[in-house]
């Protein structure tokens, strides 16, 4: 491995740790607020498919930033981040395509809309430039491999709270129809 692709690496090293390490508490975080809510989750088909889809989205994320903090020529890390964010993109396509055309009614109930979609599946076309730029050994890889990564944190986050507000929202209009109906 040339020192060029060693310091392209150690250059990121800081920062995919911290993204690493926030990528699985998240996946933890994800796991308990699920838990807690646990009927609500299976008993709805969006929230259910959701829940599974942003676990995997962490799961990739957190897969990313162990390749990036694996010594290795960048070549062979560009082509790993090509292949795992043609994974992730597959992941986002499928399921926008099960929601918004097989299954419209349950994209109403919580399931895939086109404002989850777009976000999820661009953040993954970018991380697929990101490693075609890597194995080119291009020093704006790893910047391309960022702005996926974070683009695609956040949106999982604001996924999950999203979940997490339809959740309760539906356990209110429950409560407030057995106060109605007394």
């Amino acid at each position: 491995m040339g020192t060029e692709s060693v310091d392209l690496i150690d250059a990121w090293h800081d920062l995919y740790v911290m993204l690493g390490t926030s990528s699985a508490a998240l996946i933890g975080l994800l796991f308990i607020a699920t838990s807690l809510h646990l009927g609500e989750v299976v008993s709805n088909p969006g929230f259910r498919v959701r829940s599974y889809n942003q676990t995997l989205y962490l799961l990739t994320l957190l897969v990313e930033a162990t390749l990036i903090l694996v010594p290795q020529p960048v070549s062979f890390l560009g082509a790993e981040l090509l292949v795992l964010n043609l994974v992730g993109l597959w992941i986002a396509l499928s399921t926008s395509y099960i929601f918004i055309y097989k299954h419209r009614d349950n994209s109403h109930r919580g399931g895939m809309k086109l404002s989850r979609a777009i976000p999820l599946s661009v953040s993954y076309l970018v991380g697929i430039a990101g490693g075609i730029a890597l194995i080119q050994s291009s020093r704006w890889g790893m910047y391309i491999v960022t702005v996926s990564y974070n683009t695609l944190l956040v949106t999982v986050v604001l996924g999950a709270w999203s979940t997490m507000l339809g959740i309760e929202q539906r356990q209110l209009d429950v409560e407030q129809r057995e106060k109605a109906g007394s």
